[in-house]
């Protein structure tokens, strides 16, 4: 029986079977200011000319699946003809969920994995703990980790011994990806240029120059003196469009290291909460003694947000004053943070004991929602 793994996360699904590789493509839908009448799903965003004013449909808010028309849309072009050709008679699916999902959302995706696509068996499971499988198979000999997940919606910390999840020590950062990329919309719009239906394009500005400082006052002075811009030569200035319109430039300065800085100080925008290190902190005084070493020595960074350059390096130097003197700090960034849960999916899809984890549907059809609470540990 072939399995399908999907991390399904709110901004990107990344999917594939558990022979092959994966594919991290949108998890939402758009429409287009030049194409009002067509919505392109998934990745056809690759069909839009024109990127400027996208009008994003998302099936997550504030970090639960909650538009579930939106969602059953993606996965039927996933699971299509056009993809993966899925064949669910023949087919087993690990999929991922938030952190402390609602009962509802649960029984929502039992029924529509087993009632309207008819996997033959599912598995439900945080992108945490596929994420600690996958760390825990490269390193045998680590007894614990400690999860930082900074994703769309939230930043999420969690620690993890040898196969069980540290419940009572997660702690969550409502700072995420979406709230980055609006705060860099709302400086944008605020100071030069009207941007605020650009969220696409300025969610790539962010992802390309946005950086965290290692010395956020000194580079606030440095950002400060630079008085003066600079015109482009001639020959560099781009051309485009019917009338030939000249590029258009956006001039940034401390925007640049201002917004990631709201992962390390959320107070900043006056969201009352920890930043990051205080939360990892905080997180890991809640466990014993014994197993705070352990886990300060083994922080694994995943989600797209801890890809800003310096992110390892300022998170480690926070760490390393707030941590006591006697204990390690290391900061582990994989070479591939965005993928990180799915390679764990795929391990477990390939564990000799995988079929042992799933709901079967014939389980569900006999027991319903019951036997899927008693088998998933979510």
């Amino acid at each position: 029986m072939a399995t399908l793994v999907l991390d399904n996360g709110a901004y990107t699904a990344k999917i594939g079977y558990s022979s092959e590789e994966v594919s991290v493509i949108p998890n939402c839908q758009f429409r287009s200011k030049t194409s009002r009448m067509k919505t392109f799903t998934a990745n056809q965003l690759d069909e839009i000319k024109d990127p400027s004013a996208l009008f994003y449909i998302l099936p997550f808010q504030k970090g639960y699946l909650v538009n579930w028309d939106v969602q059953r849309k993606v996965w039927d072009h996933l699971f299509g003809k056009e993809m993966f050709k899925v064949d669910f008679a023949d087919c087993s699916v690990v999929i991922s969920e938030p952190y402390f999902n609602f009962t509802s959302i649960q029984e929502s995706m039992n029924e529509i994995l087993f009632e309207e696509y008819r996997f033959q068996s599912a598995l439900r499971i945080n992108a945490g703990s596929l994420s600690a499988r996958r760390y825990f198979r490269a390193e045998p000999y680590q007894l614990c980790c400690l999860l930082v997940d900074s994703g769309f919606s939230f930043t999420h910390i969690a620690p993890y011994c040898r196969g069980s999840r540290m419940k009572d020590a997660i702690r969550r950062v409502s700072v995420g990806g979406k709230l980055l990329t609006n705060h860099l919309k709302e400086i944008i719009s605020y100071r030069q240029l009207h941007v605020m239906d650009e969220t696409h394009v300025i969610n790539q500005v962010k992802e390309d120059v946005c950086f965290v400082s290692q010395d956020f006052y000194k580079d606030v002075a440095v950002a400060h003196g630079i008085k003066k811009g600079f015109c482009k030569p001639a020959d560099q200035v781009v051309l485009s469009g019917k009338y030939k319109t000249s590029e258009q430039i956006l001039r940034l300065a401390n925007e640049r290291f201002a917004v990631p800085e709201m992962l390390f100080h959320p107070s900043d925008i006056g969201l009352q909460e920890m930043g990051v290190p205080e939360a990892i902190v905080d997180s890991v005084r809640s466990l014993s003694q014994d197993m705070q070493p352990h886990m300060y020595g083994n922080i694994i960074l995943t989600g797209g947000n801890v890809l800003f350059p310096g992110f390892r390096e300022r998170l480690e130097a926070e760490l390393r004053s707030l941590v006591p003197a006697h204990m390690p700090v290391k900061v582990t960034l994989p070479d591939n943070p965005i993928t990180y849960a799915w390679e764990g999916g795929k391990l477990l899809a390939n564990d000799p004991d995988y079929e042992e984890m799933v709901v079967t549907r014939d389980d569900y059809e006999e027991n319903g929602h019951f036997i899927c609470e008693e088998t998933f540990d979510i």
